[in-house]
């Protein structure tokens, strides 16, 4: 099992970063809140879980072992496989989560796409008594103002190597709307690159 990782940025995608250790670059993949705090050039550390199939290795890639622990809890729950099990901590902190799951808040775990309500029923069933367990957790934090989200997630944008201007028309773009009002900054920042994706 790898556990951990510990080198230097070689590339950063949408979707996952190349980490150089030992001489091997390998391909982590990880949520776009976590690829933003990487920059190319730079020694990064992630702890990171090895997902075994027959016909792949997949390494994922977290900034924190509580992440990381998330990660693998979701995926005790039948129908929650790594792909989308990382996709809810690119829609959810993990204190959002831990407390979601606690709280049993359907609507706040059906915003990850992919989870309906009857999912996101099974993981408060299954998980409730067990995020308790997992070191850390605690009240999800008080939403950050829009200008904070903002200015996270462009700083956060052009770390990822999208010029000034079309990261705040993409970030703009998506506060504008609506059904985003109160989104944290992982979902902004993973809506962000949705929308900046289809313009490639």
């Amino acid at each position: 099992m790898i556990s951990s990782v510990r080198g230097t940025v070689a590339s950063i995608g949408l979707d996952h970063a190349v980490v150089e250790v030992g001489g091997v670059g390998l391909a982590v993949q990880a949520t776009p809140h976590t690829l933003a705090t990487l920059r190319r050039g730079d020694e990064a550390a992630l702890s990171t879980a090895l997902v075994v199939r027959e016909d792949s290795l997949t390494l994922f890639g977290f900034a924190d072992t509580a992440a990381r622990d998330l990660f693998w809890l979701l995926q005790t729950v039948s129908g929650i496989g790594p792909r989308l099990a990382l996709a809810t901590l690119a829609v959810l902190e993990p204190a959002q989560l831990r407390h979601a799951l606690a709280d049993g808040n359907i609507t706040t775990l059906t915003q990850v796409p992919g989870i309906g309500r009857k999912g996101a029923e099974r993981l408060i069933i299954e998980l409730r008594d067990k995020v308790d367990a997992l070191a850390g957790s605690a009240e999800a934090p008080a939403a950050p103002a829009a200008g904070q989200v903002r200015g996270s997630v462009v700083e956060a944008l052009t770390g990822l190597g999208f010029p000034v201007k079309q990261a705040e028309q993409a970030v703009d773009g998506v506060l504008a709307a609506p059904e985003n009002a109160g989104d944290a900054t992982p979902a902004v920042l993973r809506k962000a690159l949705a929308t900046l994706g289809r313009k490639r």
